[in-house]
């Protein structure tokens, strides 16, 4: 970042008022009476409802448009292991889009965890506040053992954005460049430099709607994931081939799929020049990607580029995902989130980008026409469409696959924010 953007972005953390957050009250104080219905005597009628039957809850509490946004600051964005505190800024942050985006209320907290037992203890025995929990910025592999124990012992969704997020609009967006390149999931060589959480979820994902294990070679800091090592853990071991490739550049050779999930520069032009014909690249590091696409675009002219970044064309945004599919899934009080509704926000996100784009979306990118196709592979995230759209496939995704508790509502699709609210 510029020095100005740092001292801007200290300056908007700081002022007016610190922090990015805060607690609205939703019902009237003004009198005597209010207080007494808010809290005693009148507060003791709920607790016996609740006390008689636990679903209650969702009627006389916030509980059902309530997530716990929770970390032990142990991967931050792609800054490591900063502690739990310093990864407040972050859950704040993600507080801002849930509310923005879908309505939905957070409460974020960060837990000084001395195991991945004690992390898992802590969300456990807080998650009857919540309706759902996105867990973030966790590292991997611990994550996902986490994330796995976790859903076990739960009985509301319980969400890793960093993994499943992630996976499911770098889906999303792949589906659609390869429809573009003339080229189908099956019959695609895919690269995945980075085999943390995000890289290890999005390829599984890749699997489950058709791409090919033997068709995907991951890499890690040490290089191509084979057979030959012994240095892996499970997740890690589930890719690893038996092959004689051991560099990215002999991974890339011939390949039809390069995603970056891992820092900056590593992808060179020679060795994208030795990719197969129309090859896509998501080259996702933040702040600087594997390849500037600039240089990508300059080297090959048959090419379809996705980053990270707001600032070019088919940027990877997981804020395309994680408030529509909890807003889904809080809709119909879905009891996890299952692979049908992944599945489902992959597909909902697909086609909305085939649609024809409303002139408020390209009013919102300084009026560019915007249209399927190179530059244009995924919904944008200011599309208003996106919480009618994701949302509804996802709730319904829930109900036809029996994870749900309610049934699909009367009042879907949504058709905005103030739906939410309104309700």
């Amino acid at each position: 970042m510029s020095d100005d953007l740092k001292k801007a972005a200290l300056q908007y953390h700081a002022m007016p008022r610190a922090g990015k957050i805060s607690v609205e009250v939703t019902k009237p104080t003004a009198t005597s009476r209010d207080l007494a219905l808010a809290y005693s005597p009148g507060v003791a009628e709920p607790v016996r409802e609740i006390a008689r039957d636990a679903d209650n809850a969702y009627r006389y509490t916030a509980k059902g448009n309530l997530v716990g946004v929770i970390s032990d600051g142990s991967a931050i964005l792609g800054l490591g292991n900063l502690g739990a505190l310093a990864s407040k800024p972050v859950m704040e942050g993600k507080g801002v889009l849930f509310k923005c985006f879908a309505g939905i209320d957070v409460f974020d907290i960060e837990v000084n965890a001395q195991s991945p037992q004690e992390f898992i203890d802590t969300v456990v025995n807080v998650s009857p506040t919540f309706g759902g929990i996105n867990l973030e910025d966790i590292k991997a592999p611990e994550c996902f053992e986490i994330e796995r124990v976790v859903k076990e012992r739960c009985n509301i969704p319980v969400f890793h954005d960093d993994q499943h997020g992630t996976a499911i609009i770098i889906a999303a967006g792949l589906l659609n460049a390869l429809e573009l390149q003339g080229k189908t999931l099956p019959e695609v060589k895919i690269v995945c430099v980075g085999a943390g959480a995000a890289g290890v979820a999005s390829m599984k994902l890749l699997m489950e709607m058709g791409a090919k294990r033997d068709n995907i070679f991951m890499l890690d800091s040490k290089g191509v994931i084979h057979e030959g090592r012994t240095d892996l853990n499970q997740y890690k071991a589930a890719f690893a081939h038996a092959t004689e490739k051991r560099t990215l550049e002999d991974a890339l050779n011939g390949a039809d799929v390069f995603v970056g999930l891992s820092g900056p520069d590593l992808l060179s032009p020679e060795v994208l020049l030795t990719m197969a014909e129309k090859p896509v690249i998501f080259a996702l590091a933040n702040p600087d990607p594997e390849i500037k696409p600039e240089l990508a675009h300059q080297t090959r002219d048959d090419i379809i580029v996705g980053t990270g970044r707001s600032d070019y064309p088919n940027q990877v945004n997981n804020v395309l995902g994680f408030p529509f599919i909890f807003r889904g899934a809080l809709d119909v009080r879905a009891r996890t989130v299952n692979e049908a509704m992944k599945v489902a926000a992959v597909e909902a996100l697909r086609a909305l980008a085939k649609e024809e784009v409303p002139a408020e979306v390209s009013a919102a990118y300084n009026g560019e026409v915007i249209s399927f196709g190179k530059d244009y592979i995924i919904p944008k995230p200011m599309d208003p469409r996106l919480i009618s759209v994701v949302s509804a496939a996802v709730a319904k995704a829930a109900v036809d696959s029996g994870v749900a508790d309610l049934p699909y509502p009367e009042h879907y699709p949504l058709q905005s924010v103030a739906d939410v609210y309104g309700k």
